[in-house]
């Protein structure tokens, strides 16, 4: 009897042998050898720019994996920034929430307000607290942040910047290196750069929450403000948000030096590529991509002043999410912490033209190298000393979707500036009301 259940002891050690030598997810601990578990996550992520940057950040998440194989991070491309939250949202209600996800910053107080998502202090206090925290930009802290805590991590930042032709300006007797300044100075320019083939100027005005987005700069720069730090209260129906949004009229209607119809936000880069505007207002995370399709020179540059330059910050930001595992939160807060490393948000800024969150990224070899070989590559990041938090509220895509049909209306000419944003103003306190 002995001797038979040794005999098939030996056979059962055989085979388990034989099979770690034939399966890598194994773990040999001291002479035993265990199976080894991983940690699968399912990670959610928008892309609204031109580019391979679907490539890159899944590349990104493979490296990942090699550094932590006891960690598989499965990504899924959802679409633009408004699809990804519409399909994050509806996973939320079926109870099957990604683990982790970049979503646009402005989603915080909808995604408190779901209570969906995990606030990172203690995460944040194991890397340093404040230390840690502080190596981030500021201003793409805000949307992160309230109640004092921090629900979510910089990641895919941006601001809006002036690209400009640098050709377009010389055929048309101006100074490249003197791009405009002022509101001014805009229609000056943009004047003289419009002729039959081309027009001087193109704001994205359609597509996604794009038009609120660049509404909100022009309101920025004329001494306006759209919301409460709270997020419960907006301020739209103010002289100074009137004022921004006649000008954006009148750019089209009145000066004839950009189209009146809607120009859609994904359209806008071709336009300029092919020639067809000899300035844009656009997001700085397109800039690696214009930087190697365009066929001419072209320069960014702040957006013109009214009363200040100013810019709304843009983008998205790391979020983990309620309803996983403590376990699985912890494999997710590694991976976010590593994907937002100095030395991965430099590369990361490198490859697409979004703002490396972290300050000491700008310190990196790399990124000393990059920006020393275009220096275009820090005018976003210089901007940020100009840079304010992007509108965010409590029912958010409600009080976004009133702020864009005005801007819609404004724009068509159907209403004028005041009646629109009177009228988005009740619509939007009637949405927040229950927040108050």
């Amino acid at each position: 009897m002995n001797k038979r259940m040794s005999t098939a002891t030996a056979v059962i050690l055989i085979t388990v042998l034989l099979a770690v030598g034939c399966n890598n997810d194994t773990l040999q601990v001291g002479s035993d050898t265990l199976p080894k578990t991983k940690t699968e996550l399912t990670f959610y992520y928008p892309i609204d720019v031109g580019g391979p940057v679907t490539a890159t950040l899944e590349g990104m998440t493979e490296q990942f994996m090699k550094e932590h194989p006891d960690i598989r991070v499965k990504p899924i491309y959802m679409g633009s920034y408004n699809d990804t939250t519409i399909k994050t949202q509806a996973s939320l209600l079926g109870n099957n929430p990604p683990d982790v996800a970049v979503l646009p910053s402005t989603q915080l107080f909808t995604l408190l307000d779901m209570n969906a998502i995990v606030p990172l202090d203690l995460f944040i206090a194991k890397e340093g607290g404040i230390t840690y925290l502080s190596d981030f930009y500021e201003p793409f802290l805000v949307n992160s942040q309230t109640g004092g805590h921090t629900y979510s991590i910089p990641f895919q930042r941006s601001t809006v910047l002036l690209y400009y032709n640098i050709d377009a300006f010389r055929e048309a007797g101006l100074d490249p290196s003197k791009p405009p300044e002022s509101w001014d100075d805009l229609i000056r320019i943009a004047k003289r750069l419009t002729t039959d083939k081309q027009w001087g100027l193109e704001i994205p005005s359609s597509g996604s929450t794009n038009s609120t987005w660049m509404f909100q700069m022009l309101a920025l720069q004329n001494g306006g403000m759209l919301m409460s730090p709270d997020g419960k209260r907006v301020f739209f129906d103010t002289p100074e948000n009137a004022g921004a949004l006649e000008y954006w009229l009148r750019l089209s209607r009145e000066l004839h030096v950009m189209p009146v119809h809607p120009l859609h936000w994904a359209a806008l880069p071709a336009d300029f590529l092919s020639g067809k505007a000899a300035m844009m207002y656009y997001t700085s995370g397109n800039l690696t991509n214009m930087r190697k399709t365009a066929s001419f020179p072209f320069h960014v540059a702040f957006p013109p002043k009214s009363r200040r330059f100013a810019t709304p910050t843009g983008g998205g930001n790391f979020y983990i999410f309620k309803g996983t595992s403590e376990e699985r939160q912890e494999a997710s807060w590694t991976f976010v912490r590593w994907m937002t490393e100095p030395k991965r948000v430099a590369q990361w800024s490198i490859d697409t033209g979004y703002v490396a969150v972290r300050k000491s990224a700008y310190d990196t070899d790399k990124m000393k190298s990059y920006t020393e070989q275009y220096p275009d590559a820090l005018v976003a990041r210089d901007q940020l000393i100009y840079a304010d938090e992007e509108l965010s509220t409590h029912n958010n895509d409600k009080v976004l979707g009133v702020l864009e049909e005005a801007i819609q209306a404004a724009l068509s000419g159907r209403q004028s500036p005041k009646e629109v944003l009177k009228q988005a103003q009740t619509k939007a306190d009637k949405a927040l009301e229950p927040f108050q």
